[in-house]
């Protein structure tokens, strides 16, 4: 191999690069290898695995492509260790993993790998859950078109889902419209609820809200997941540039006050939009309609 990571000789070789990372992580989980590798097990490693996800779609997001190719790394370490550690244990192999989604590809899509004919976008969404249900036994309407949703799904995730399993039988707005409607309707709710003080009204009407704001990033075609994430982002970004504003000033945030805080955060905000703005290039019309194509979002 030459060069320090054998980046020139394996570059068009993927099975090549992936067999050296394997063999690096049999030699970190061996018994003269890294006392913390060794130490670790899919639990523990669990965290890392949904933080480099998020670090990917940062990436992503920040059209980061060198960030990105690092980002998209750590996750192949953190998938090939867990699956090594599983044949370490005897439960099964890393190739069986690999063999194992490969076939699931080729199994479910049929309109390219077999004879099957390809149609709209939803009519393969649809094949793909049938093939599915197969593949598992079970109907695909078994009890209920909710069953079968990973228990480990985080709320937002959830309320995702049970909407689209719901639309994909026809329990569904049939345009956003009223689910703008809606939102107001749970917003006045929330506010009646709030102004009696009843802490599980309360409660109960942000979580109706909540839901219906999911629904309508459902009919924008947007990911209210990686939108929230976004976000997140976005306010930890301004707030640490409010925060280095006041220390250049010798003011500390706790002695600041709301307005004078919140004066730097409109400074801020306002310039990333013209910073944003100036670079943003126009949207050519294909690329506009490209962004209108429904997503795969559901497999």
């Amino acid at each position: 191999m030459n060069g320090e990571t054998g980046r020139e000789s394996d570059s068009d070789n993927p099975a090549a690069s992936f067999a050296k990372l394997l063999e690096t992580i049999q030699r970190l989980r061996a018994p003269e290898g890294c006392a913390w590798d060794r130490a670790q097990t899919p639990t523990t490693l669990r965290p890392s695995l949904v933080e480099e996800v998020w670090e990917t779609v940062s990436a992503i997001d920040a059209q980061d492509e060198k960030n990105l190719e690092e980002e998209l790394g750590d996750l192949y370490l953190l998938v090939t260790m867990i699956a090594w550690m599983k044949e370490q244990e005897g439960t099964f192999t890393v190739s069986s993993v690999l063999r194992r989604i490969h076939e699931k590809l080729v199994r479910r899509h049929p309109h390219v790998f077999a004879n099957a004919t390809a149609g709209s976008v939803k009519e393969i969404l649809i094949r793909w859950d049938e093939i599915k249900a197969a593949e598992k036994g079970t109907k695909p309407v078994a009890d209920s078109v909710l069953d079968h949703l990973p228990a480990a799904l985080q709320p937002l995730e959830k309320s995702l889902k049970l909407q689209k399993k719901a639309a994909k039988v026809g329990f569904d707005w049939p345009s956003a419209g009223p689910v703008w409607d809606k939102i107001a309707e749970e917003m006045q709710e929330l506010a009646a609820a709030a102004k009696q003080g009843a802490p599980g009204k309360i409660e109960a009407e942000v979580g109706d809200l909540l839901f219906s704001v999911i629904n309508l990033a459902r009919f924008l075609k947007v990911d209210p997941s990686v939108a929230l994430h976004a976000t997140n982002v976005k306010f930890d970004r301004r707030f640490r540039e409010i925060e280095k504003r006041l220390a250049a000033q010798g003011v500390k945030p706790s002695d600041a006050g709301l307005a004078r805080m919140d004066s730097l955060w409109n400074q801020v905000k306002s310039e990333e939009v013209r910073a944003a703005s100036a670079e943003t290039p126009a949207v050519a019309p294909s690329e506009a309609a490209e962004s209108d194509k429904p997503q795969n979002a559901s497999k």
